[in-house]
C-alpha cells in the first residue's frame, strides 16, 4: 500500500503538455487526480531511476551490442525467449532503420553511452546505406538475406513503410551524430520516394512498388498481398500513419520546404480521412481514398493518436484544436470498447461499435498505449482523471505481466489476465527495441523533468 500511495502521488500532477514535449521526442508520459496532490522531488526521481534501470538492464542490455552483427553488417532481429541467437537473421529493411533509430535516441539521451551507441548509430546507417540501397535502382530493398542478398523470401520489391523506417533511422542518426552521410541518405531516400511513389492525383503514397520504382497496383503471379498484409494496389493506415512518423523526424533533421509539403500533406490525409469519428481508424483505402470496412485495431489507435500530435509539434502548431480533438477521440474509442477494466492492458481488436474479440495483449500495443495515455494526460489531466486511473492500471499491467522479469525485454504477446506462453521469441524482424524503448526513455525523462519543479518532502 505504501508503494501504491507513492506511485499514485508521484503521477498525480505531471506538467502541461510543454514539459512533457520540450527536449525530448514528444510523447513523455505522466498521470494526474483531478484533486491537486503533491509530487515530491524523491518520489519523482525514485521512478525515474526505476524505469531507467528497467530500459538498461531489462532492454538495452538484451538487444545491445548482441544484435550488432560484425560480420554481414546491420542488426540481428533473430533471438530466443532466453537470448541465445536464433535461426533466421534476415536483414529486414523496417527492422534495421528501427534498430538505427533506438542507437541514435539513446546517443542523444543519455550522455554517457553516447559513444558505444553513436557507433552503434553509425554502424545501422553504414549497412542501410552500403547493403540495402539498391546502387542500380535506387531505393531501399524490402528485405534482404543475412548475406545482404536479394532472396526468395522478400523478392527484389521495396516498399513505402519499409522506406519510412530507413528515413526515420537515417534522420535520427544525423541528429545523434551530425555525420553528413546519414542526412545524404535520408535526403536520397526521401526523394527517390516521392519521385517514385508519390500520388500526385490524390496525396499520399503508393505502397508496393517494383525495384525500378514502379507502383504495383494489381495483385500478379499468384500473390495477392503485398509485405504488411495490404491487398496490391490499395492504400493503408498502417503505411501511411509511419511515413508521418518518418517526415516527422527528417523535417526535424532537415526542415526543407518539400519536405514540410509532404508532413503537411500526410498529416491532413491521417487526421481528416484515415482518423474518423468516434475515434477508429480505417484500415485499408482505394487510390482515391475511399474506405474499405475492416476490424478497428486499438494499437494503431493510440499510436496515432501520439504521432499526430508529435507533428503537431514539429510542424510548430502544437495548440491545433483538431489535431488534439481527434488524437483524444482515439484514446476515448480505445478505452471505451479495447481496454481491459479489470486487468489493464490494450486489446488487439475489435469493432466501431462492438466489444473487443481478439483479446491478447501485444508488446507494441501496451507500450504504445502508455505513451497516449500519458499525452492525454498531459493536455487534458487538470479536467479528469481519465488517464491517470487508466495509465496507472497499464503501468502495473506491463511490469507484472508483460515485462519477463527473468531473461529480460517484453513478452511478444500475454493473454489477457498476462500469462504470456512459453518459449516465445524475444526478437525476430518485427520486434525490435523500438516501442518499448521509446516510451521508456519518455517516461524516465519526463519524471526527471518534472521533479526540477517539484517540491521537496
Amino acid at each position: 500500500m505504501k508503494r501504491m500511495r507513492r506511485w499514485i502521488v508521484c503521477v498525480a500532477l505531471f506538467a502541461p503538455l510543454a514539459l512533457w514535449l520540450s527536449g525530448c521526442v514528444p510523447g513523455d508520459h505522466g498521470a494526474q487526480a483531478v484533486a491537486p496532490l503533491r509530487l515530491d522531488r524523491e518520489t519523482c526521481l525514485r521512478l525515474a531511476d526505476q524505469m531507467e534501470a528497467h530500459l538498461r538492464t531489462g532492454v538495452l542490455a538484451q538487444w545491445f551490442p548482441a544484435c550488432v552483427d560484425r560480420e554481414h553488417g546491420g542488426f540481428r532481429a533473430a533471438f530466443t525467449e532466453k537470448w541465445k541467437r536464433g535461426p533466421d537473421n534476415d536483414k529486414f529493411l523496417v527492422f534495421q532503420g528501427r534498430m538505427t533509430w533506438v542507437s541514435a535516441q539513446v546517443a542523444m539521451r543519455y550522455p554517457e553511452l553516447a559513444e558505444a551507441y553513436k557507433g552503434y548509430a553509425r554502424h545501422g546507417v553504414r549497412f542501410l546505406n552500403e547493403t540495402m540501397w539498391d546502387r542500380e535502382q535506387g531505393g531501399l530493398f524490402w528485405g534482404l538475406d543475412e548475406n545482404g542478398k536479394i532472396s526468395g523470401k522478400f523478392g527484389d520489391q521495396k516498399h513505402v513503410y519499409g522506406i519510412a523506417f530507413g528515413i526515420y533511422g537515417a534522420a535520427a542518426a544525423y541528429q545523434a551524430t551530425g555525420d553528413q552521410d546519414a542526412l545524404d541518405l535520408a535526403r536520397r531516400t526521401f526523394a527517390w520516394l516521392d519521385s517514385h511513389a508519390h500520388d500526385e492525383k490524390n496525396g499520399g503514397y503508393f505502397e508496393a512498388l517494383a525495384r525500378d520504382g514502379k507502383p504495383i497496383m494489381a495483385p500478379s503471379s499468384g500473390r495477392q498481398h503485398d509485405g504488411i498484409g495490404t491487398l496490391y494496389g490499395y492504400k493503408s493506415m498502417n503505411s501511411h500513419i509511419h511515413v508521418l512518423e518518418a517526415l516527422t523526424e527528417l523535417y526535424r533533421a532537415w526542415p526543407d520546404k518539400q519536405v514540410e509539403a509532404r508532413l503537411r500533406e500526410v498529416f491532413a490525409i491521417v487526421r481528416d480521412r484515415i482518423a474518423v469519428p468516434p475515434g477508429c481508424l480505417n484500415l485499408y483505402f482505394t487510390p482515391d481514398w475511399r474506405p474499405v470496412p475492416d476490424h478497428d485495431s486499438f494499437g494503431h489507435d493510440v499510436e496515432t493518436a501520439y504521432l499526430l500530435v508529435e507533428a503537431a509539434e514539429a510542424l510548430k502548431e502544437p495548440e491545433d484544436a483538431q489535431t488534439w480533438k481527434v488524437a483524444r477521440s482515439l484514446v476515448d474509442h480505445a478505452l471505451e470498447w479495447g481496454w481491459d477494466e479489470e486487468n489493464g492492458g490494450f486489446y488487439d481488436k475489435g469493432g466501431a461499435f462492438t466489444a473487443a474479440y481478439a483479446m491478447d495483449k501485444i508488446w507494441w500495443s501496451q507500450a504504445e498505449g502508455l505513451n497516449a495515455l500519458l499525452l492525454l494526460h498531459g493536455r487534458f489531466g487538470s479536467s479528469t482523471d481519465r488517464y491517470s486511473k487508466a495509465f496507472l492500471k497499464q503501468w502495473d499491467f506491463i511490469w507484472n505481466h508483460q515485462v519477463d522479469h527473468k531473461y529480460g525485454e517484453w513478452y511478444e504477446s500475454v493473454s489477457r489476465e498476462g500469462r504470456a506462453k512459453p518459449g516465445q521469441a524475444k526478437g525476430q524482424i518485427w520486434k525490435a527495441a523500438y516501442h518499448n524503448g521509446r516510451t521508456l526513455m519518455n517516461v524516465s525523462a519526463g519524471l526527471r523533468r518534472a521533479a526540477k519543479d517539484a517540491p521537496a518532502r
